[in-house]
This record gives structure tokens, sequence and C-alpha cells, in this order.
């Protein structure tokens, strides 16, 4: 049997099962040792090499193998791809995505087992959305329009095409798309099955008013109250008020005034009584105006009494109760509600009590008895006050210091306004000593009153006790920080102390509050010239000339300014734009001709002293220095007619006879003999008047120099005077004598601020802004305090 059992080659047929013990020699971690390439990554760093496909930080690099049993040797495949539980730098990183349910590496070490980590704590709380952020804005947007989208597809889904076309409307008129507008509203109002197109009409009629086109407006206004049941009374006054407006707009006052006295029979408003107030005195109808007046008084304001947040006992409970409702947003919008009550009733009192009488005073009154039988009684002070105000813009100060003493025996508030403006009037017209007595009245009638302290120091400025002023004007700061005249009044009173640090400090606090002050602008640049900062002065009086640029003082200081410093070209630039904006001031006219013929160009100079001698016909320095001009340039003709015309005018002045000898001399004229005569005649009664001027005071002797404490002051302005002269010759070079040929003048070097030797000496500029800054005397402007508003 055995002879036909054949067994199978084993070369014939592959084995079922062979293969299954094949595996990735890689996997081989019996065979390390024998393994070549792992044994070569671990002696070099070919396995720590990273991928080429890793860009994301902290996943390319090898880490090092942390097996069970905490080693930490650092093992790596050959492709450089780290282990499965391997650790770098102590840090335990596994290779999955997701954590292993409660292990860390804090188990390790011997602590609870904690899958949920519930010995952690709470979780911290949310971070809040910033609602201010763009992105913030920018997200709720996006949710609004993505609602109205989702609102336009369910009405476009029901059917309901109305409520789209409305809402297209709606955002084409808050694009100011208005044609889109009108046109959509239009499609929704043709359809007659629509209820509501009287609204629609009142929509288009305010787009129509938007484009100012009048007539459609009113037309579509008109539509609408036809289409608008009576039962919505409170929509139909609102459209007879928007037809009203319109027509104030087209002129029609007559038709204004109908609609707006329908308003005030059927549901009067402050807004409307206001409005036909307007237009009745638009018209010029007194009668109407006083109705008009009238009915806006009578108009309730339905908002509670002040006595209802007062008080009544001392329960706790009921006072709790009162404090939280004093000030909450009911309380708030009443107190709005009667302020502007009390706007319109002011500004309709202001504007009818000029023409509703013969005189604007007994307007006043009847305004004042009508408002003392309303509800506004309180309101009739206020009237009187603005009455004096009236008669101050008037010219009329009697009668405004008439009518505010008729408050000295009123309340406080208005005693102490009433004497505020009083201290004002008086502190103008300089009687310091009832300025004083009306402002102690205002002070102690309200010691919280800024106005009142601040006249109060006014006075005492004026006095000179400069550091009590400097007192009051803090307190009038203490008690308003904002109350700019003490402000800026204590940075002149420190400037009167020499206490330059703290005026500085002053006036940069009034500037941050006042940026465009051309006042404080000039007081800072003041203060830092006298500080001796003239750069800082330089570019405070930039940034003035930027706030004012036609102002000559201005731009005549910064030309001074950079004269000091040298800078020639500069200074002539902002002197000859101050000379342009203001050409009669004689100081920047002097400095301009001097520079011209300090750079040699004399003909220029001739047309500003020829404006200064315009100016001052009477100085005769000014036109010897126009005949020196001429001189100087060669027009020796044209500078003997102007010498024959400055002795013409002159006749006893040496100087032009001088000249005149001299021009004649060398130009052979034959009326020398007769200039010389009377140059001769002229000296020697010169010299006689010097002769018996010198023998008077050899014969008064010691009488004589006791009556020299008398002319003291006399003598001292002579004295003043021929000192500044002597300072300003020592600046100047001299020009040829009258022994020197003509030519030689002109090689010779002439100071900014030349002047003839021959000629009285002419002072340097000392210019106007400089007087401006230095004036310090209270002008109404600078230290006067406000009239109270109107």
């Amino acid at each position: 049997m055995m002879e036909n059992v054949h067994l199978a080659p084993e070369t014939d047929e592959d084995d079922l099962y062979s293969g299954f013990n094949d595996y990735n020699p890689a996997y081989d971690t019996e065979e390390l040792e024998n393994d070549t390439g792992f044994q070569q990554a671990v002696r070099t760093s070919h396995g720590r090499r990273p991928p080429v496909t890793a860009k994301i930080p902290s996943t390319a690099v090898s880490r090092p193998i942390a097996t069970g049993y905490g080693s930490k040797t650092s093992l790596t495949s050959s492709m450089g791809r780290p282990m499965t539980g391997t650790i770098q730098d102590g840090v335990a990183r596994p290779m999955t995505a997701v954590r292993a349910a409660g292990f860390s590496k804090a188990a390790l070490r011997g602590s609870a087992f904690d899958p949920l980590g519930q010995s952690r704590g709470p979780a911290p709380p949310l971070e809040a959305k910033n609602e201010d952020s763009p992105e913030e804005k920018i997200r709720q947007l996006e949710k609004k329009v993505n609602e109205l989208v989702e609102e336009s597809c369910i009405a476009n889904s029901c059917g309901d095409l109305k409520l789209v076309l409305f809402n297209l409307a709606s955002q084409y008129s808050a694009n100011e798309m208005y044609a889109e507008a009108l046109n959509t509203y239009q499609v929704i109002v043709k359809n007659k099955m629509f209820s509501n197109a009287g609204r629609l009409k009142v929509n288009m009629g305010n787009i129509y008013l938007k484009q100012r086109n009048y007539s459609k407006a009113i037309k579509f206004y008109r539509m609408a109250l036809d289409q608008i049941p009576s039962v919505h009374k409170e929509m139909r006054i609102k459209i007879m008020q928007n037809i009203g407006i319109t027509f104030i707009k087209t002129g029609q006052y007559s038709d204004a005034i109908n609609s707006f006295e329908h308003i005030m029979s059927m549901a009067p408003n402050l807004k409307a009584g206001f409005n036909l107030i307007l237009s009745c005195f638009a018209i010029g109808d007194r009668e109407k105006m006083k109705k008009a007046f009238q009915k806006l008084i009578a108009v309730p304001l339905e908002i509670d009494e002040d006595d209802k947040y007062i008080s009544p006992s001392d329960d706790p409970h009921t006072n709790l109760l009162i404090e939280a409702i004093k000030n909450d947003h009911l309380r708030q919008m009443e107190r709005e509600r009667k302020a502007m009550a009390e706007k319109y009733i002011m500004t309709a009192a202001k504007l009818i009590a000029p023409v509703i009488e013969a005189s604007f005073a007994v307007g006043y009154n009847w305004c004042v008895e009508v408002v003392k039988a309303s509800q506004y009684v309180e309101l009739a002070n206020d009237l009187e006050i603005n009455k004096a105000i009236t008669y101050l813009r008037q010219k009329d100060f009697n009668q405004a210091v008439d009518t505010l003493k008729m408050f000295e025996k009123k309340d406080s508030r208005v005693k102490s306004a009433a004497a505020t403006n009083l201290s004002f009037l008086y502190y103008l017209e300089n009687e310091f000593a009832q300025a004083s007595s009306y402002a102690d009245l205002a002070v102690n009638s309200d010691r919280y009153n800024p106005s009142a302290l601040t006249n109060k120091g006014n006075t005492v400025f004026a006095n000179g006790d400069y550091e009590k002023a400097a007192e009051f004007y803090k307190e009038a700061l203490r008690n308003d920080s904002s109350c700019t005249e003490a402000l800026y009044n204590i940075g002149l009173t420190y400037k009167k102390l020499n206490r330059l640090d703290e005026a500085l400090d002053s006036f940069l606090k009034l500037h941050a509050i006042l940026r465009n002050s051309a006042q404080v602008l000039c007081q800072i640049a003041n203060v830092y010239e006298l500080m001796e900062d003239p750069n800082q002065a330089i570019e405070w009086l930039m940034q003035l000339i930027s706030v004012v640029p036609t102002d000559s003082q201005a731009l005549s200081k910064l030309g001074e300014l950079y004269d000091s410093e040298g800078d020639k070209p500069q200074a002539f630039q902002y002197y000859y734009e101050s000379y342009r904006y203001f050409p009669s001031n004689i100081e920047v006219i002097e400095w301009l001709g001097a520079y011209y013929i300090d750079t040699q160009f004399c003909e220029k100079a001739i047309q500003y002293f020829e404006r200064a001698s315009l100016i001052q016909p009477t100085q005769v320095k000014w036109q010897l220095m126009v005949a020196s001009c001429f001189r100087r340039s060669g027009n020796y003709q044209k500078a003997l007619d102007t010498y024959k015309e400055i002795h013409r005018k002159f006749p006893e002045n040496v100087e032009c006879l001088r000249f005149l000898v001299r021009l004649c001399t060398d130009i052979g004229l034959k009326e020398v003999q007769e200039y010389a005569t009377k140059l001769k005649r002229l000296e020697k009664m010169k010299e006689m008047r010097e002769q018996r001027i010198k023998s008077g005071r050899d014969s008064g002797g010691g009488s004589r120099s006791k009556r020299e404490g008398s002319s003291g002051s006399d003598s001292g302005h002579n004295n003043s005077a021929s000192s500044k002269s002597e300072r300003l010759s020592a600046k100047l070079r001299a020009l040829p004598g009258t022994d020197e040929p003509y030519e030689s003048s002109g090689n010779k070097e002439i100071d900014a601020s030349y002047v003839d030797p021959l000629g009285p000496q002419i002072e340097r500029p000392k210019t106007a802004a400089k007087k401006r800054i230095d004036e310090d005397d209270f002008a109404d402007e600078e230290l006067g305090d406000d009239l109270l508003p109107e």
C-alpha cells in the first residue's frame, strides 16, 4: 500500500504557512547589537536629523526613550522617529494625540490616581469679551445682518412680500439712497390691500424733506394725514408738526401758524409752542406773539414737584427710598424736560420782549409779569438779570446798574448773581471801591461763586496786593477748577510777583483747556522770554501766529526775537509780514528802513521813511532820513530838493541848513550864500541862547540847586530820553562829516539802526508785541469776569 504513496518534494510547491515568521529587521530588538544601521545611529547624529516633511516646532526633534522602569537612555529608530514614551528634558510626550487616561509623570512619583483631574480645583472663569473691539463690533453687525436675512427669507417663504420690501426701503433710506427708497415704498403703497399706506407716506414725506423738495413733502404729509384714522391722535399731531416745520422752511409762516395753533389747541407741547412764537415773530404780529407766549407758558410739564424728594420724617426706610429715586433715570428725565422748558421760555422772552411793546423795557416787564403768574415763577429773576445784560449791550450802564440793584434784597442765589455783575460793571468803570463792595456782597451771599471770588481778586489786584489776589483766585479754582478767568489771572499775578515758574505752570494748564487761545499763547511766550529762553519763546509765538496769522504785533515780536539772536534774514521776514498787515506801526517801519540801509539798498529804505513822515509829519527826522537816502544813493538833485522842502517847513533846523550849504557849494549854486547866512544867524542865536542859560545857572547858584528837586521829574524824563539816545548812538556807525566827500560814505559799514549823524537820533524799535505782552492792566477780556450766561 505504501508503494503508491509519494511524499511531496519541498522544492516543488510553496509552503502555505511560509512568511508568517518573517518581519522587518528594524523591529528585531534581539538583534539590535548586530544591526549596523542602528549602531551607526547610536554612535552619530544620523538618527537625530529631522524628517524633511516636519514643519511644526517640537515635532521633528527626536526625544530620549523613557521606559517603564524610569531609564532615560536616548534611543531612536534608524529613521530618526522617536519611540513611544520618549522623554526629552524630563517632559513626557506620548506618541498619540490623546493622552493616556490617568497617566502622568506625577503618577510615577507616587501621587494619587486622579483620572478626572478633580484635585486641580475649579476651572478659571472665562475671559470677558471686549464689546468695544473692532472684531466684536463686526461680529455683532454680521449677526444682525444674518438675522435680517433670515427674517426676510421667512417672510418671503410665507408670502409676506411687503415686509421684505419695507425692510429694503428702510435700508435704502438709511444709506441715503433716496430714489431707490421712494421706488420701493411706492411698490408697497400701490397695493390696495395694504392697510398702513398712510404711515409709509409719512416716511416718503420725510425723504422729500431731506431732499429739500418741500412741496412734495407737504403733499405726502397731507395724504398721510387723510389716510390715518382720527383715533391715532398722537400720530396725527406729529404729522401736523412736520407740516408746520416744512412751511417754516418754505417761508410760508401764516400756514405754519395755522398748523401750530391747531396743535396747541389739541395737544400742546413745548416744541410746537416755541415754533409758533418763531412764526409769529417772523410776520411781526405783536398780539399773536403775546398769545403764543402765554400758550407756551401754560404747557404742562407733567413732572413731580421737588418736594416729593424731601424726606418728611426720620423713617430710615422712607429715607432710603427717597435717596434711591432722587437720581434715578426718571428723575434725570424730569430735570432734562424742565431745563428744556426753561430754555424755550427764556429764549422766547428775549426774542419777543424788544418788539411786543414800544420799548424793550416795557416788553421785558410784560414777559416778567406773565412768567411770575405761571408755574415758572423762579424764571422771573433770571429774566430781570437778562434785562440788565441787554442794557449793557445797548451801552446803557445806568439802567443796567439800576436793574441789578433791585436784587439786593432777593434770595442769596439771585443776590450773588446780581452783585457779581455789579462788581464787574464798576470794575470796568475803574471805580474799584464800588467794585470791591459789590464783590464782597456777592461772596457773602454765595461763598462758592467762582465769578464773585474772581472779581474780588481783581479789585485786590488793582490795589497792588498780589499775594492776597492770588488767594482769591486759588479759592475760585478750588470751587470750580474750570474757571478759566481765575486761572489766567493767577498767572498774571505770579508774573507780577516774579514767580515765573508758577506763572508758566498756570498758563500751561490754561493752554490745556483753551487750546487756541491767542492770549494764553502770548503769555506763555512772554514768560519764556522773561526766563531768558528765546528758543521756547519763538516756538510758542510760532504757535500763536498759526492761530492768528494776521496779528502784526505777534509777527513783529518774532522779528525782535530773531533780531536779538542775530538772525537778520528771519527777523526781516517777520518784520516785513507785520508791516504788510499793519503798515502804520512806526517802530516796524523804522526797523525795515534801517535794515535796507544796512544792506546798502538805500533806494528801498526811502519808501519806509516817506511813510513814517506821513504818519508823523511834525517829526523832521523822517524827512531828513529820506534826504540822506537820496544823497547816499547818488541822487544829489533829489536830495537838494528834499532839503529845500524841509527848510521851507522847518526854517530853524540847523542840520538841514548845513546840508544845503554843502550841497549848494559842491554843485555850484548861487543860493549857497543865502543858506550860509541863515546858518550863521541860527548858530549865533543858538550860541547866545546857551550863554544866557549858562549865566543864569551861575547867577542862580544855591537857590537854583534847591529847586532842582522840584523839577526832578522833568529832568529825569529828559535824562532818560538822552541816555536812551546815547545808548543807541553807541551802536551806530556815523556817516561822513560835512568836510568829507560823499563817495567815502559808501565804503563805511552801517549798522541796521542807521541814522543821519546830523539829524536827531532814532531809537531802536521796541515792537508792539512787547507792549501787548507787557500790558497787564486789567482789560475786560483779561481779568474782568464774564457776565452770567444768557
